[in-house]
């Protein structure tokens, strides 16, 4: 008669549940498709949210020309009108609202906006959650990489499993697509063939290593 120790049988149980694990791990890094290299869109313009500062500049009229805040409604005020909505516009749009609405008061103005403080709109922000040394919303940049993005968050924490990291991204059509990204081998194995561009309204997804 064969005798089973009990040590025997958690050492097989083990075993399986590390199989098991393993198994899992391996469908899910594999379910999403590798992140394009490519993505940036040449013909990118910055859109204004709340939180930017803007730099207003009216020709030949100094007393008019400011910086002022974007509030949290998505409008901006000054000496001569009191509330012009800057979210969502793009700094050229947004002078041209504004010369429209100064031409009540003054001849043929003149406006160029500059944005100094960039925050952005929640669409056009990367977000970064999970194990990242320090997880917070970016405001997205012409031209910027995944180890842009992870510069700026200070890397992975200990307990990252960086190359199950995935980056979910939102289609022009509203679809979402979610793709996997290999981090460990970016930041911690100096691999740059992992490096990919990032898109505005991108959420890069960083889960816990089960080891």
């Amino acid at each position: 008669m064969m005798v089973v120790r009990p040590h025997e049988v958690i050492g097989v149980l083990f075993r399986w549940l590390l199989l098991g694990v393993l198994g899992w791990l391996v469908v899910g890094c594999s379910s999403y498709p590798p992140a394009p290299v490519s993505a940036a869109s040449a013909d990118y313009r910055y859109i204004i949210g709340p939180g930017d500062s803007v730099n207003i500049i009216v020709w030949r009229n100094p007393e008019l020309s400011m910086s002022v805040p974007v509030r949290p409604d998505g409008m901006i005020a000054g000496p001569l009108i009191e509330d012009m909505p800057a979210m969502g516009k793009t700094p050229t749009a947004l002078g041209r609202d504004m010369e429209k609405a100064l031409g009540t008061f003054i001849r043929d103005p003149v406006v160029t906006i500059v944005v100094t403080g960039f925050i952005g709109t929640q669409s056009e922000q990367i977000r970064v959650i999970g194990e990242a040394s320090k997880p917070q919303a970016l405001p997205y940049r012409q031209n910027m990489t995944l180890l842009d993005v992870m510069i700026a968050v200070g890397g992975l924490t200990d307990f990252a499993d960086g190359n199950g990291a995935s980056v979910v991204r939102v289609g022009a059509d509203g679809s979402k697509q979610q793709y996997s990204v290999r981090l460990t081998d970016l930041v911690r194995r100096g691999d740059v063939s992992a490096n990919v561009d990032m898109k505005p309204g991108d959420v890069l997804i960083i889960p816990q290593s089960w080891f």
